[in-house]
């Protein structure tokens, strides 16, 4: 079994569709710059009501990734 080290970041992603949008939002935008995705997760949900009703969602994530070799 190979070793794997992973760097952890956090993000917050936010959608007016619902949280899993918001969470591939995140996804898919950390995904452009930083290589090796491996996992998320979902530290916090968190939402903007107006008029009685969820306007937007925001989800905070831990998302791993594994390092490039030396």
């Amino acid at each position: 079994m190979s070793e794997h080290v992973y760097k952890v970041t956090e993000l917050v992603g936010s959608s007016t569709v619902s949280i899993e949008d918001a969470i591939q939002v995140a996804v898919s935008r950390a995904s452009v710059t930083l290589r090796n995705l491996r996992w998320f997760e979902v530290l916090e949900t968190r939402g903007h009501i107006e008029k009685g009703k969820v306007q937007h969602y925001q989800v905070s994530l831990k998302v791993g990734f594994t390092m490039d070799d030396a």
